[in-house]
């Protein structure tokens, strides 16, 4: 039932990389004991691969020579123990083999292995014992300094075990069995913890002796949240509504499972006092740089804000001319930010200008200036492994019927060059998507001179342009913003104003409907999934928290006064979006979500005043 293979000379082992996708648990001890649990996948294809190949459960390399002093590998029929040994002549590799039987039968099993000198014994199940007497004996001491210990492994980058490993516990003695198999009919739940390893009574006092070191206390409390104090320092603590394993570091409670979050409600965090009334914001992070936020202002002076302490301070003002909003966008390595400017500079001249990130001064500084006619928003997106810009041009003088452009980055003169032009009326805003392997491009038209009542559109891009998709009845559209719920993918447009020269007594209202739309695969066309009452709506924002998604609307007036409540809505599935948060807002005019280590956050800038301001997402 057993075999041991002993070989002179130079030592050299090689993992084989096993590509079936078994799973395996463990409980072992040191070098002298070890318990290990297997179990077969569905997957019997993968099985059948496997067959010719076996895999380290754990072993301990010494890392300099790259050579292997204990390990335990397993295949279908066999598990082998290794050990280095050595004397004056040399070192050699010695390999026990237990015929063991076969494990791969989709159900757990538990292993122990016993070793004293020249005798090994390998224990299945809690059963009777197979034993071998080596002529090499286990060494009576192993240096282990400067060695690693892999579990799944021979080294990470020599295969890896592609089974689970449930548990390993370590046990010095020469048979562990007696300690950790209570009974010859042992069930696997009774095995699960081992006896060993329960009522352990923690630290030693002063004056005892520690009698082994793997006895630590590892008490997991349940309920709700316990005190974390130097007492429970080192504990678990499982929240089994939240579905959460914290561990008691200090004085908190920090996570070690992820816990489902939930929104709880939404608090103030930072007034963000900017250069003057604020159309745009965009939050953005810079590598080895930090978190920022760029504040586009209605005066002449733009500013950029950094992340410093938990709050947004001052960090460099640029030059504008109304500006409406920022776009962040990067290049390879190059950082590059866009503003759309809507009136012109003092020459007249109507520039919007892309400005790069300097690694030396740590600043922006102007890169390229593209002509542009009452710019509203700029979109930065890559299709087919090229890089481009889309501005959207209000207007120009009275005539809101104008050409949009589409400019392409030129590698070789490194400038964004226009590509294509697309005809918009009074374009507020543009959004890239991609759905598979096609790319989309929506614009909300706002206004054709003489109403808001109109089409805007989506684009698709098809033989290396963007070409009409669908069209949408909109009024007076601010913003588009496409977001995903597991497959499903939405498009949701935020209406502003409903107005009509020829009907204006009849129809000049800011409360109107804001839409939502859904992708039909099927029909291949965006169908009306909901619609929700909206104040003269900017901007739609979509975030998560946890297992939830939300969208926050921006309203910015109701056709009497500003200071009206922007509304977050949660993601209902069959009843769709619903109100579950009102925040007080006052002229809002854009929303942008962000996260640190600290937590989850909601940013908005007002048109009608020189504040912004910086929510937090409270969870529990």
């Amino acid at each position: 039932m057993a075999s041991y293979e002993g070989g002179r000379g130079a030592f050299s082992e090689r993992t084989v990389q096993q590509s079936w996708g078994a799973r395996s648990q463990a409980r072992s001890g040191t070098a002298n004991s070890s318990r290990v649990c297997l179990e077969e996948p569905d997957g019997r294809n993968d099985v059948v691969r496997s067959r010719e190949k076996n895999e380290y459960l754990f072993t301990v390399v010494a890392e300099e020579a790259d050579a292997l002093l204990l390990g335990l590998r397993y295949s279908p029929t066999r598990l082998h123990f290794l050990f280095l040994s050595q004397d004056p002549a040399g070192a050699w590799q010695t390999r026990v083999t237990f015929h063991s039987p076969a494990l791969m039968d989709s159900e757990w099993h538990t292993l122990v292995l016993a070793v004293s000198e020249g005798s090994f014994s390998l224990t299945t199940d809690c059963g009777l014992p197979l034993d071998i007497m080596a002529d090499v004996p286990f060494p009576a001491t192993l240096s282990v300094r400067g060695a690693r210990f892999f579990i799944g492994s021979r080294k990470r980058t020599k295969g890896l075990f592609t089974g689970l490993v449930r548990q390993l516990v370590l046990l010095p003695g020469s048979d562990a069995t007696p300690r950790l198999c209570p009974c010859r009919s042992a069930e696997l739940a009774v095995l699960s913890i081992p006896p060993v390893l329960q009522g352990l009574t923690g630290k030693p006092e002063d004056n005892e002796v520690l009698k082994y070191p793997y006895e630590t206390d590892m008490k997991v409390t349940l309920g709700s949240r316990p005190p974390c104090t130097k007492e429970e320092d080192a504990q678990f603590w499982f929240d089994a509504s939240r579905k959460g394993l914290f561990l008691c570091v200090g004085s908190e409670w920090v996570s070690v499972l992820a816990a489902r979050e939930k929104l709880d409600y939404v608090e103030e965090h930072q007034s963000l006092f900017t250069n003057s009334e604020t159309l745009g914001i965009e939050v953005f992070a810079i590598p080895e740089a930090g978190l920022f936020v760029a504040a586009a202002n209605r005066k002449t002076t733009s500013a950029i804000y950094k992340w410093t302490d938990g709050k947004f301070a001052s960090y460099q003002n640029i030059r504008t001319h109304q500006a409406q909003s920022w776009r962040h966008f990067t290049i390879g390595k190059k950082v590059f930010l866009a503003v759309a400017n809507f009136e012109p500079n003092e020459k007249g001249q109507e520039f919007s200008v892309i400005y790069k990130w300097s690694q030396t001064k740590l600043r922006f500084t102007p890169y390229q200036r593209v002509p542009t006619h009452s710019a509203r928003d700029w979109e930065a997106f890559k299709v087919a492994g090229e890089h481009f810009l889309a501005v959207a041009n209000h207007r120009e003088g009275d005539n809101h019927n104008i050409d949009s452009v589409i400019y392409k980055w030129n590698p070789r003169t490194r400038l964004f060059e226009a590509n294509q032009t697309i005809a918009t009326s009074g374009a507020y805003d543009w959004e890239f998507f991609t759905v598979g392997p096609y790319s989309f491009l929506a614009v909300a038209n706002a206004f054709n001179g003489r109403s808001t009542k109109l089409h805007s559109h989506l684009y698709v891009w098809l033989f290396g342009s963007f070409q009409l998709f669908q069209a949408f009845l909109t009024f007076g559209a601010a913003d588009w913003e496409v977001f995903h719920i597991g497959e499903r993918v939405f498009l949701a447009v935020a209406n502003s104003h409903s107005y009509d020269v020829e009907m204006q007594a009849h129809n000049d209202s800011y409360v109107v409907n804001s839409v939502i739309y859904e992708l039909n695969v099927t029909a291949q066309t965006f169908v009306k999934f909901q619609e929700i009452p909206t104040c003269s709506a900017l901007d739609w924002e979509f975030f998560s928290v946890g297992e939830d998604y939300f969208l926050v609307v921006a309203n910015s007036f109701d056709g009497n006064t500003f200071s009206v409540n922007s509304i977050i809505y949660r993601w209902q599935g069959y009843e769709g979006f619903v109100a579950v948060h009102s925040l007080p807002t006052f002229g809002c005019r854009d929303w942008e979500a962000f996260r640190t280590a600290a937590g989850s956050y909601l940013l908005y800038s007002s048109a009608k005043e020189p504040r912004s301001r910086v929510l937090k997402l409270r969870t529990g």
